[in-house]
C-alpha cells in the first residue's frame, strides 16, 4: 500500500496521523510477516469503542437501569455492526494480509474486520487523544446509533422487550391479567408481566393494552433484573 492509500482510508474516518506508523500497525494482520501487527492495538480500540459508546448512552439517557444500557451498547458494538461498518468505509481493502489469508479471502471475513477496525480506533486514541477518537467513534458508528436510539425511544415497549429478551435470556414472555378494579365504564387493570417462570413486575392501566404497555416498559427499564434470571 502507498501513501495515497493511507490518506484515502483517513478521509473516510475523518482522522489525519501525525504517527503513520501507528495507522500501518492498526492495519496489519498478523499472518503478514511484519515486525508489529494490529493485536494489542484491538486491545486497547476495544476498551475505547466501549468507552465512548457507554459515556454517549450514559448522558442520553439519564432514566434507563444499567441492564437496558449494556444491552444497548452491545447492539451498537456487537461483532455485525462492526463488519458492517468496516465494509461501509472499504476497510478490507487497506489491511495488510500474509499471502494464505489474501489468497482465502481475508479482506471480507468478519473476525479480520472487525479486529481492524477496533485497532483503528485505538490508533486515533494514541494519535490524537480520546475526543480524536470519540468523534471518530460517534461518526462510523451514527447509522447504528440512531437505530438503537429509536428503538428506546420508540412507544412499542412490548416489541422492545421482546428483542431484548430474545437477544438475551431467551425465554418466553407472557402478560396475565392479575384482577380488574372499577366498573365496566371505567375499569383498572393489573397485568403481570412474566418471564419464563418469573413474574417480573405487574402493570397497571385503563385497558390491557395500557397495563401491558407499562409492564413491558418497567421490564426495560429494570433490565438487569431479567438478566439475572
Amino acid at each position: 500500500m502507498n501513501a495515497i492509500g493511507t490518506q484515502a482510508l483517513e478521509k473516510r474516518i475523518g482522522f489525519y496521523f501525525e504517527d503513520g506508523k501507528l495507522l500501518d500497525t492498526a492495519l496489519t494482520h498478523p499472518s503478514c510477516a511484519r515486525e508489529s501487527n494490529y493485536e494489542r492495538l484491538e486491545f486497547l480500540g476495544d476498551a475505547v469503542l466501549e468507552l465512548v459508546i457507554s459515556d454517549y448512552l450514559y448522558k442520553k439517557f439519564g432514566d434507563l437501569s444499567e441492564g437496558v444500557l449494556t444491552q444497548k451498547r452491545a447492539e451498537i458494538v456487537c461483532a455485525k455492526s462492526l463488519s458492517a461498518i468496516a465494509r461501509e468505509i472499504g476497510l478490507g481493502e487497506f489491511v495488510f494480509l500474509g499471502k494464505g489469508e489474501e489468497q482465502s479471502g481475508g479482506r471480507d471475513k468478519p473476525s479480520i474486520l472487525e479486529n481492524v477496525i477496533e485497532a483503528v480506533i485505538g490508533a486515533v486514541y494514541l494519535d490524537g487523544g480520546f475526543f480524536s477518537a470519540r468523534t471518530v467513534v460517534l461518526q462510523l458508528f451514527e447509522e447504528r446509533i440512531g437505530q438503537v436510539v429509536s428503538a428506546v425511544e420508540a412507544s412499542d415497549y412490548k416489541s422492545q422487550l421482546q428483542e431484548m429478551v430474545q437477544k438475551t435470556v431467551k425465554k418466553n414472555i407472557s402478560y396475565l391479567v392479575s384482577r380488574k378494579e372499577g366498573p365496566p365504564h371505567n375499569t383498572t387493570f393489573y397485568i403481570r408481566l412474566i418471564v419464563g417462570d418469573d413474574v417480573i413486575c405487574e402493570g397497571v392501566g385503563s385497558s390491557k393494552k395500557e397495563a401491558e404497555q407499562n409492564a413491558a416498559q418497567f421490564g426495560i427499564e429494570n433490565f438487569d433484573k431479567i438478566l439475572k434470571l
